[in-house]
This record gives structure tokens, sequence and C-alpha cells, in this order.
């Protein structure tokens, strides 16, 4: 049985939301079982963020994250509030400028994905490289079926873009370095 509990988190205006239901789109996709929520700080910007994937190979019977396995942190504030959570061999990933101490055998990777979509892409899209280097390290959705949620859910005009933050967050992740 492969099942993944995920939290996804950061501030409004990065896409959380929106990476959530994308990973819940692909995992369908691979033809499993989802289930996504979501939840906000009352500022439409810059307020908590934060949504929950579930993906099984078997009927998902309780609709919330209650020990996650995965969890994106792109803000320290979001690492902060959801770390404690996580399992004891959970993969956490998070943004560089983040402090982060890996507790019992979690594995942390720290890769630059705001800096990353800054300089190469566009900021709008950290959330779609954050999805990249998940999916490569974690293997809870497959890239193909990862890249078609992706061009279903982004608008018009911007397909390209959003494959290049997909392929330039695989690349951040087979570079990366594990801190722990």
């Amino acid at each position: 049985m492969n099942n993944h509990e995920i939290r996804l988190s950061g501030s409004g205006g990065q896409g959380i939301i929106t990476a959530g239901i994308i990973l819940a789109e692909a995992a369908l996709l691979d033809g499993r079982n989802a289930l996504q929520s979501q939840s906000y700080g009352p500022e439409a910007r810059g307020g908590a963020s934060k949504a929950e994937v579930i993906i099984s190979d078997e009927e998902i019977d309780y609709p919330k994250v209650s020990a996650p396995g995965i969890l994106l942190a792109l803000t320290q504030e979001a690492f902060n509030n959801y770390v404690q959570g996580v399992t004891a061999e959970g993969v956490i990933l998070v943004d560089e400028s983040i402090t982060a101490n890996p507790s019992a055998n979690q594995h942390i990777f720290r890769l630059p994905i705001l800096e990353t979509a800054q300089a190469r892409l566009r900021p709008v899209v950290a959330n779609i490289i954050a999805l990249g280097a998940m999916a490569k390290l974690t293997g809870c959705v497959s890239l193909d079926a990862l890249e078609k949620a992706v061009l279903a859910r982004v608008p018009r005009g911007t397909e390209d873009l959003n494959k290049r933050a997909l392929a330039t967050g695989v690349e951040l992740a087979e570079n990366q370095q594990k801190y722990n």
C-alpha cells in the first residue's frame, strides 16, 4: 500500500492552494484516490496558507491529514507552525531561507525554491517549482501526471513557463543535498 499524507504551507499569494489542487489532480491521473482540503488566513496575500492532500491506493475514509509524511514549507512561519505533526521519518521540503533542523529520522531538503523562481523564471511559479521537486524527491505522484495536471490548471498562455518551472523543480531535487 502506497499512501501519502501531505501538507503544503506558506503564505497567501504563493500558490499553496493551487499546488494542493494540482497535486490531488495528478494523483487522480495516476489512477489513485485523492482528497484535498485547504485553509488560509483572512488576508488574501501574506496571511498563512495551508493545503492538505491525501493520496491513497485504498479508499480514503477520513478527510483530514493527521500525521503528514511530507511537508512543504515556503516560509519560516509555516515551517514553525506545521513541522511538529510530521511523522518521525517524514520528508520535509523547505525553501533554503528557512532555518530547519530535523528531529528523529526526518529528512529535510533545503532548496532555493523562491530565489530560483525570482532569478530564473517568475516568482509566481515558485509553487510549481516546489511541486516538481516534491514529486522527484518523494515519488508521491508521477512526473508525467504532475505535468498533465499543471498544464490543465494553469492560465492559458503560461503553459511553457509552468513546464519550465516543473522541470526546474526536478532539477533542484536532482542537485540537492539532504540536511540531516
